[in-house]
């Protein structure tokens, strides 16, 4: 299956498990499955050292980045998946916090394709210019300062070559809804 969608790759981030949130929504968690994907990109803030753990399960590549409430991994990375070029930041850094010029300047500086960045606990899949720019949101839909009325949310990408499919993933009460958009990465 995972050949017919080229290479998979889990974004998530900002669960904050204990501290905001008791665990990952089930009807979330079971669509985790190990083995599916290739790749698991991680904006931080998981909460816990077994969250991390339970992430290293799910697929033989991991990319993590430290949030503002954890540092067992660098601030950002950078990662090549198919014939796209993905960098990784928490985004506590980006002032104002999910600001799009300040994140087109940490792209630029990082010189990637695709920037994914969490801490907003907004998820959001944005195509500017020839970039594209996501965030998972909070898997558990945890607290936060400056959200409100967070909705748990992750993101799986489909990579083949330099085409990338974004499938957002939302839990609105009972009920799991996709967006799908794609995203072809230009040629350098």
């Amino acid at each position: 299956m995972a050949k017919d969608f080229g290479e998979l790759a889990l974004v998530l981030g900002d669960a904050h498990v204990p501290g905001r949130a008791p665990k990952i929504p089930a009807k979330l968690k079971r669509m985790l499955v190990p083995n599916k994907m290739q790749h698991v990109l991680c904006t931080g803030n998981m909460g816990s050292h077994e969250q991390y753990e339970e992430l290293r399960a799910l697929a033989p590549a991991q990319h993590f980045v430290s949030g503002d409430d954890d540092d067992d991994f660098p601030e950002e990375t950078v990662t090549q998946i198919g014939d796209v070029k993905v960098g990784i930041v928490h985004g506590h850094d980006v002032q104002p916090w999910g600001d799009a010029k300040a994140l087109e300047a940490r792209r630029r500086r990082l010189d990637v394709d695709v920037l994914i960045s969490g801490h907003t606990h907004r998820a959001e899949v944005r195509e500017e210019g020839e970039y594209l720019y996501l965030n998972p949101g909070s898997i558990t839909g945890a607290y936060a300062p400056a959200s409100e009325n967070v909705v748990p949310s992750f993101i799986l990408l489909a990579v083949q070559g330099p085409k990338v499919v974004v499938y957002l993933y939302e839990l609105h009460g009972d009920s799991v809804d996709v967006s799908k958009s794609e995203f072809t990465a230009q040629p350098k």
